[in-house]
């Protein structure tokens, strides 16, 4: 298989569970929260608002918000981030639309919080599923990259303002607590939900391997799991040999992978296994932290020591 048939096989398969994750967050909207007419964060929340309020469709309101926000913020959130944004969006619209005249009721009858803990865990299963094959459904999210880069204030952070605030002002439509409650339990479960997923696919292992055959082992873990290596010295303390140590590092579900490649090339190899909370660089996942502006630093300081002298 060559390299751009494999990244094409890669690119259907991420578009595929997009699409899955897609209609696992529309089916627990449509067929838990939206009929106990429970208000939820981001644009899905603020939609389903306007429509208890004025009767607007919920799907063709959610696709609006989320166009006219990017329109908005085009040039700060980049144009990969509004594709992703405008693909997410239009299955959404297409799911919630298809979905919402399905369920007049919700499922669970009489049972409001039951329904909430459902459509919250759905919802958070889905949208986790999205979020780690690189897709996105827009909403808060392109206030919070708008916000954050033009100011210190987090990504989550904005999001969990701007969330809120919708939940609150579900209080102006139906003047009652328990609406908002329940928004804001749905708010933490679908958020623990959607970290479970993703922490749990980027999951990362270490391997060190010792073997005289490390070379072999090296060389088929670079071209049967597509993994790079690290070669370090060590010595045997027991034999005063000089050992090679092959350092791997990978996805959790590519250990079985890695075990099979080494146990084929030389079944005395010594292997140990360790988790890692976190794998970033190339292959793995992008180290997200703000730069300081270096120039502007150091203009800061020369200013500072001016004005000292």
């Amino acid at each position: 298989m060559t390299e751009k048939t494999r990244k094409a096989l890669n690119l259907a398969k991420d578009y595929v569970m997009i699409t899955l994750g897609l209609f696992t967050y529309a089916f627990g909207f449509t067929a838990f929260i939206l009929p106990e007419k429970i208000v939820i964060g981001s644009v899905t929340g603020l939609s389903s608002l306007i429509h208890f309020w004025l009767g607007w469709n919920v799907a063709l309101t959610y696709y609006v918000i989320n166009i006219i926000l990017l329109c908005i913020a085009f040039r700060s959130v980049g144009k990969q981030f509004v594709l992703r944004t405008i693909i997410g969006a239009s299955i959404s619209t297409f799911f919630i639309g298809v979905l919402q005249p399905m369920f007049p009721e919700p499922i669970v009858q009489q049972q409001t919080f039951m329904n909430v803990i459902l459509g919250a865990v759905l919802c958070g299963l889905g949208l986790g599923v999205v979020f780690t094959h690189g897709g996105s459904t827009g909403g808060t999210d392109i206030i919070a990259a708008m916000v954050a880069k033009h100011s210190t204030i987090s990504f989550g952070r904005t999001m969990m303002y701007c969330d809120v605030l919708i939940i609150c002002s579900s209080y102006l439509l139906f003047h009652s607590i328990d609406k908002i409650v329940y928004g804001l339990i749905y708010m933490v479960i679908y958020s623990v939900a959607a970290d479970r997923v993703i922490n749990n696919t980027r999951q990362s292992v270490q391997f060190m391997i010792i073997s005289k055959k490390w070379q072999q082992i090296a060389d088929n873990i670079n071209n049967v799991a597509h993994r790079g290596c690290t070669i370090l010295d060590g010595i045997g303390w027991y034999t005063k040999d000089a050992v090679k140590i092959v350092m791997v590092m990978c996805r959790k579900h590519e250990s079985v992978n890695i075990f099979r490649i080494i146990k084929e090339t030389d079944h005395e190899a010594i292997i140990t296994q360790s988790n890692v909370n976190g794998v970033y660089g190339f292959g793995f996942d992008e180290l997200k932290v703000r730069v300081h502006n270096k120039k502007a630093t150091e203009t800061e300081t020369i200013t500072e020591t001016s004005s000292n002298e």
